[in-house]
């Protein structure tokens, strides 16, 4: 069972400050959308009173930085066990939910704002390939019954999701104060396998099988955009981890240059298998040039003991390019760490589309 908490006034002699009702418990419910930090994590949330197949209504659903969801339960008029058994009803609903599915159910919460723009201003990074890869279910309430609380903690040592949060509102004159508390102490609260996915809709959003977003590391030491748009080609290395995406690049893939930090840069098609620098040849004005002939402003070469540390190139056939001042980039636009992968972002792809001018 949580602790029982104690608030005291202590601007002269202790004075406890006396536990009351909360007046409305939605009141509750609209202090949490207004403030999700209420709760002691970050969420955006997506929807209010979000409707179920099964006929009824989730008071709260958000998202996490890491892309899973977060049902929060009210007790209401309801007995603690009936909203206990309602939260897991409501999981068994959510776990169906694709990629798609979240987008929409965030499309219908704010008409007229894009999911990708919300999520990187309130997390500060673009959201996951995956979302709702887990869930987990919160029932808030200011009491509940023992029978319930037992169910809640033998479930959470099984890793089911759920847990109860408990507020306590406070009165002192016309000052209101509210403190929370949680059932099951968040080091033993079902974050593991049973909140993870394991069938319905997919969870990504779905791949148009040839759009990839590649990570042009520019470095003042090293890699220079101004070589790969004069010579055509994106390139990586200084290590196996660096290497091994860019590598795996096929040839006839159309692919979005990004420069990390910076923005969208270019996008073309691949033209050629990846090859070692010291081996590599580009088509340079209708010739075939040896890559460590041309006229280079980088570095292409790696002093480190990493394994594989060659840098590995990969000919493009460019179809539009800017200089690295005139980068394209918007909050919530895909960017990830690995040198080259799927580009599944829509938003991304429509808004680089536009600016590329692809669909001319």
């Amino acid at each position: 069972m949580p602790l029982e908490i104690g608030l005291w006034r202590v601007d002269g002699e202790p004075v406890r400050v006396t536990a009351a009702p909360m007046p409305l418990e939605s009141r509750l419910e609209q202090l949490i959308e207004a403030d999700p930090a209420i709760l002691g994590e970050p969420l955006l949330f997506i929807g209010r009173q979000v409707p179920t197949a099964h006929g009824k209504f989730i008071d709260l659903l958000g998202v996490d930085g890491d892309g899973d969801l977060h049902v929060l339960e009210l007790k209401r008029d309801r007995t603690p066990r009936d909203v206990v058994a309602q939260a897991l009803d409501y999981g068994s609903w959510i776990e169906t939910l694709g990629h798609d599915d979240v987008v929409s159910i965030f499309e219908t919460y704010r008409p007229g704002d894009v999911f990708e723009q919300a999520f990187s201003e309130r997390f500060g990074a673009s959201p996951p390939d995956e979302l709702n890869g887990g869930h987990r279910l919160t029932v808030v309430a200011s009491e509940v019954d023992p029978a319930s609380a037992r169910i809640v903690e033998y479930l959470a040592r099984f890793d089911v999701p759920i847990n109860v949060l408990f507020f306590r509102y406070f009165t002192d004159g016309d000052r209101e104060y509210l403190a929370r508390t949680w059932l099951v102490d968040d080091t033993r609260a079902g974050t593991g396998a049973a909140g993870r996915r394991t069938g319905g809709s997919s969870t990504k959003e779905p791949w148009n099988g040839q759009d990839w977003y590649v990570s042009f590391g520019e470095e003042s030491s090293g890699r220079s955009w101004d070589d790969a748009r004069r010579y055509s080609f994106v390139s990586a290395g200084g290590g196996r981890w660096y290497s091994r995406t860019i590598r795996a690049l096929p040839i006839g893939a159309r692919i979005f240059a990004c420069i990390p930090g910076t923005g969208y840069v270019g996008v073309g098609t691949v033209a050629g298998e990846a090859m070692r620098f010291d081996d590599a040849v580009l088509t340079v004005d209708g010739a075939e040039r040896k890559m460590v002939d041309l006229d280079l402003h980088g570095s292409y070469r790696h002093q480190n003991d990493a394994e594989d540390n060659d840098e590995y190139v990969v000919p493009v056939d460019w179809i539009e390019t800017v200089p690295r001042d005139d980068a394209v980039w918007e909050k919530g636009f895909f960017a990830n760490q690995n040198s080259a992968c799927k580009l599944r972002n829509r938003f991304t792809l429509d808004e680089l589309s536009r600016r590329f001018k692809l669909d001319d």
